[in-house]
């Protein structure tokens, strides 16, 4: 069954022993960052000075009671922590059962008769049951402020010594698209500003800044081109202020809710890369096998999870933008200062005594390594639908995701890496990828040892590394302009005379199968263990 709320998912935690209440009191200003970072990368220490002692990858969640300035307030940190943590939060043994499920669904055919339309109808049924739908009223709405209210009453944390301020990390902001009335659920972190506004840092190819965008266009719609373009670009220009002058300005405003403390499943839905005509309600109810409930908001013609600790209200003014940032993140970098919409908060709503569930981003392994990594595994099968002939990729932890991708195909003709390679480049999110590697369907890439030792003997590096420029991530410090710069290719598999490669290629050192198996059946006489 599915989780009714964050309080339930909280429960199944403590039953699973996955969870560590802290009574002592803790401060959300650096403090619970520094004792989750040492708990989600195994270092009990006390003092940085002293060796680590190793514990369970990832640590527990851990759910803070004693927070300073914030009497009887908790926070939820690490929820995803552990890969045993994420086969809980979406009630499967291995992440491979969602993949399957996703796979079932993609392999329906057309029905070609009467017969085969009646054998559908049972799944259809199941695919009907994921909706969400619509109830009067939910645990949310429990408290509503529409007027004192203040994001300072929440524990919101302050998470490394240069960030600009306190940042909610782990928000469901939903948006909906003006042409198509979809709604969008992303997780953008969100700077405090004062009690009533926030940034909106939603990144220039995520889709809560396309539905702004298409807010400005209507709003310059009907004026001349040049202020069209002019509103436009608003999103497009990173610094300098103000963009536009007084009398290009677009007007209105653009609705958006943040849901806070979810359950899982939405949670997640989140941060996956949707397929575009998705919506992520839908597929936190395939997530959870249950459809979602949604409350209707008071300020604001949006929906939003019922169940959800937290609700923010609000919109942002399609004429302002203002510095958000530095912000220590997910790179283990700064990621600097920049200019994004503002958030202006119109109602509170929340359960009593709502509980705040948030997470930190930083040098990796944290927990986002875990989030991250049941994204590589569930959405591969949307991945091999495009790209049919990948076996397997894996985005190493190091490569904090969006730097490495190795991919394993089976190859069939000359330069098929290389098409695989741009074929990653043009599917969403993946098009931020700065380097990818492409080996042969026998090496496995989750083995980073096997990947090295194959890539690095069976490349040519001048004519096997390839460079291409195009859009990269709004975080890359490195690039030579901001979300703008070069990404690197390598085909690593064995090279075909077909492909200008007329030497003869070696055989791998490989045992017979017979000799192992000789050699099993002595191994315990052997004494060897």
């Amino acid at each position: 069954m599915a989780y009714d709320d964050l309080r339930d998912w909280i429960a199944a935690l403590d039953r699973a022993g996955e969870l560590k209440k802290i009574r002592t009191e803790v401060d959300p200003i650096l403090e619970i960052t520094e004792i989750t970072d040492r708990v989600s990368k195994g270092n009990y220490t006390k003092s940085a000075g002293k060796s680590a002692r190793a514990t369970q990858a990832g640590g527990p969640a851990l759910l803070f009671q004693n927070i300073k300035g914030h009497p009887g307030a908790q926070v939820l940190i690490n929820q995803f922590g552990s890969a045993r943590r994420m086969n809980l939060a979406l009630e499967v043994d291995s992440l491979d059962e969602v993949a399957d499920r996703i796979r079932h669904f993609m392999d329906v055919k057309s029905p070609q008769g009467f017969l085969d339309k009646v054998k559908m109808l049972p799944m259809l049924a199941e695919m009907g049951k994921f909706f969400p739908k619509t109830v009067s009223t939910g645990p949310c709405k429990e408290v509503i402020k529409r007027d004192n209210f203040s994001l300072l009453d929440f524990p919101i944390l302050q998470c490394w010594p240069k960030d600009a301020a306190r940042f909610i990390t782990m928000p469901c902001v939903v948006t909906r698209d003006p042409r198509t009335g979809k709604r969008n659920v992303g997780m953008y972190r969100m700077q405090v500003y004062d009690e009533r506004t926030t940034g909106m840092h939603w990144q220039r190819q995520k889709v809560g800044a396309e539905h702004y965008r298409e807010r400005l266009r209507a709003a310059a719609s009907g004026s001349d081109p040049a202020r069209s373009t002019a509103a436009v670009d608003i999103m497009a220009r990173s610094s300098g202020g103000s963009v536009l002058a007084d009398g290009d300005r677009p007007s209105g405003r653009m609705e958006v809710a943040v849901a806070i403390g979810t359950e899982p499943a939405v949670t997640f839905s989140a941060i996956v890369p949707a397929p575009p005509d998705v919506e992520e309600y839908l597929i936190a109810g395939f997530l959870r096998q249950k459809p979602l409930e949604l409350v209707k908001c008071e300020t604001v013609d949006l929906e939003v999870p019922a169940t959800s600790e937290i609700v923010l209200e609000g919109h942002v003014h399609l004429d302002e933008l203002r510095t958000e940032g530095p912000f220590g993140d997910h790179t283990g970098f700064y990621s600097l200062e920049d200019q994004y919409p503002v958030f202006h908060l119109t109602c509170i709503t929340h359960r009593k005594d709502p509980i705040y569930a948030t997470t930190i981003v930083g040098k990796p392994p944290m927990e986002d390594r875990w989030m991250g990594k049941a994204v590589e595994r569930i959405f591969l099968p949307l991945m091999k639908l495009t790209i049919p002939e990948i076996v397997d990729i894996n985005l190493p932890v190091e490569g904090i995701f969006h730097n490495l991708m190795i991919v394993s195909i089976k190859k069939s003709y000359p330069g098929q890496a290389r098409k695989v390679m741009n074929a990653i480049w043009s599917l969403g999110q993946a098009m931020f990828t700065k380097c990818i590697i492409v080996v042969d369907e026998d090496v496995n890439v989750q083995d980073i040892g096997d990947v090295t030792l194959k890539a690095l003997n069976h490349i040519d590096p001048e004519r096997d590394i390839q460079f291409t420029l195009g859009p990269v991530d709004s975080l890359d410090h490195a690039s030579r302009l901001p979300n703008y710069g070069s990404k690197m290719g390598i085909d690593a598999t064995r090279k075909w005379a077909s492909e200008g490669f007329t030497r003869p290629w070696p055989d791998e050192i490989l045992m017979d199968e017979k000799t192992k198996a000789l050699v099993d059946k002595k191994w315990k006489d052997l004494r060897l263990d």
